[in-house]
């Protein structure tokens, strides 16, 4: 069973990707484009050009899961980032809210204390 939490490290693509690609042509991208371990247990997300589908890839110990939505009306927020990287790290909650639509940037967020980021 799959189990994504706040305890994990989530990575949004910047392009576009192709929605035919599947566990090896998104696993090529984490490797080639992102440059992260691809069994690292990050989830790295994917979107298409039209931003109304959305692809989840994520190692859990002994495979691989590919998770998919298709939007039948709307288009998934994603967060401006002007940094040179090909991915942009989300929290969990950013995920979530981009997931059900809800605009992000708009939202006020109650401050919380979060260890400083580590370097690896």
């Amino acid at each position: 069973m799959i189990n994504l939490g706040p305890f994990q490290r989530y990575f949004l693509y910047k392009e576009n990707t192709d929605m035919r690609k599947s566990f090896n042509g998104l696993g090529g991208i984490v490797v080639n484009e992102v440059k992260k371990d691809l069994y690292s247990g990050d989830v790295f997300i994917f979107t298409n050009k039209r931003r109304d589908q959305i692809r989840l890839l994520v190692w859990d110990r002994d495979g691989f899961w590919v998770c998919a939505k298709r939007l039948e009306e709307g288009t998934f927020q994603i967060p401006e980032n002007n940094t040179d990287t090909s991915a942009i790290e989300l929290k969990w909650d950013t995920l979530m809210m981009m997931i059900e639509g809800i605009n992000f940037e708009r939202v006020s967020k109650r401050k919380r204390y979060s260890l400083p980021v580590q370097n690896q």
